[in-house]
This record gives C-alpha cells, structure tokens and sequence, in this order.
C-alpha cells in the first residue's frame, strides 16, 4: 500500500532509539523526509546511519535537545522546519516509564515526568501547528500507554501524564479539524526496548535475553513481546494519506492485553 507519505516533512521527538527510530525509518523508507529529536548526539548519529542503511538517500536532520524545557522544545521545532524547509507531521514520542507507589514520588519527580511527557508535547505541538496549518493537512500523533487508559496499582505518575495525554489528544483533534490537522494516539503496551530488555534481565537473570523476553511475553494474549517497528508502522499509517478520516483515536499496540478499547 502506497501510504503517499513521499516529500512529507517529519519531526520525531525521541526518535534516536526504539519506537521513535522505527517510525522515523518508516517515514523515510515511504519517501519522507525527517528530523529526529534526542539528547545524546552519538545516539542520534547511530540513528541516523539505521535510517540511511534502510533508506539510502533519505533526508535525516539529527537535533540534540531537551524536549522536556520550553528552551528544548523550541530548538526542535525551529531547527526541524529549518532543516526540512517546514513540517507536515509531528510525532511526540519522547518519554520514559517512570512507575511505582503513589506515596513514594516527590513533587520533583511528577514534575518531571509531566515536564517530559505532557508538557514536551503540549510545548513542541503548540509551536508546529503554525507550520502544519501552512502545510494544508497535518498529522499529530502522540506516543502515550496502555496505562493512560486503565492505570493500575504502581503505575503513576506515569499513568497520569499520560492519561493528560489522551485528553490532550482529543482536544486537539476537536480544535485542529477545520485546518485539516488530525490528531491520534497510540498506546503502548509491552513493546521490545532498552528499558524492556533491563526488566527481562533482571526477572530472568539466568536466561538469555530473548528467553527472558519470551517469559515476559506469556502474559500478552498474542503471546510475545512486539517490535519497535510494529508501533512504527501503525504511526507511519495514522499520519499518511490513507488514514486522512481518523482523528481523534487512541490505537491501542499491546498484542491484546489492555482491558480497556
């Protein structure tokens, strides 16, 4: 299928590594042009070097900022519509799982994660939608987590932030549809990474990795663990062509395991 994805502008917040990567090269490999957002420039060289391996020729713009300050997100923004002559998509994916007992978080760390998660997002959309509208049909698409729709025991403050996410989300689907924006979320639920792999090690440490990944996925209906590139693949879709009558969604990518649609 032919996602008509080709001279699209992209920008990628944490897009160095894990789901982030995958959907840049995703873009990259339909035609796409890209800006990858990070804060460590080796991890984004690497990046980079995967994307062109996987799509030689390809437009890649690496940008070290912290998306998590008003300054970081700036410097996105300006150096992606810089580097890419303007934007037509918007991924906000940078973030990490931060989760345990309620009681145990200072106000330091809510912050913290609110800074990442919700307000990197609520920072760097406000100030590409300028560059969207100009574009005459724009995509967002927020990274959040299963957990924003049913959060459990433990599981702030990242449930939390991104619970804020989901509603972010449908408030701009609601507010960017007269200029053509549309504006979804995915869901993350036990997607292979760097922090997935450190949590197999540590349940499984007497397992090689993919037999401690395999344990790990017995509880996921499908059974495994999924690929960074299956929750790329579902973004790439959400911000092309064919996906231009849906808005205002949250996919859920979790091989089944949330209870909540």
């Amino acid at each position: 299928m032919d996602l008509g994805l080709k001279g699209k502008r992209a920008l990628v917040t944490g897009g160095s590594r894990g789901i982030g990567l995958a959907a840049a090269r995703r873009f990259a490999m339909e035609g796409a042009a890209v800006a990858i957002v990070g804060r460590r420039e080796d991890a984004l060289a690497e990046a980079r070097a995967d994307i062109l391996a996987a799509a030689p020729g390809a437009t890649v713009v690496t940008i070290s900022a912290d998306v998590s300050t008003a300054e970081g997100a700036g410097k996105a923004v300006s150096l992606a519509v810089t580097g890419l002559g303007g934007l037509d998509i918007l991924v906000n994916n940078a973030g990490t799982s931060a989760a345990g007992p309620f009681v145990n978080h200072t106000d330091e760390a809510w912050q913290k994660d609110l800074d990442l998660k919700l307000f990197g997002a609520i920072r760097i959309t406000r100030l590409a939608l300028p560059h969207l509208k100009e574009a005459k049909g724009g995509r967002v698409v927020n990274v959040t987590a299963i957990s924003g729709k049913h959060p459990g025991a433990g599981s702030s403050p990242t449930a939390v932030s991104r619970a804020a996410g989901l509603a972010l989300t449908k408030v701009l689907s609601k507010e960017c549809a007269a200029d053509n924006i549309t504006v979804n979320a995915v869901c993350i639920g036990l997607i292979r990474s760097e922090q997935i792999e450190r949590g197999a090690r540590a349940r499984f440490p007497d397992l090689p990795l993919d037999d401690a990944l395999g344990r790990m996925g017995q509880n996921v209906p499908l059974g495994r663990v999924g690929e960074a590139q299956e929750a790329g693949d579902v973004i790439a879709f959400l911000c092309s062509e064919r996906a231009s009558y849906v808005s205002g969604v949250a996919i859920n990518i979790d091989g089944g395991t949330s209870s909540s649609l």
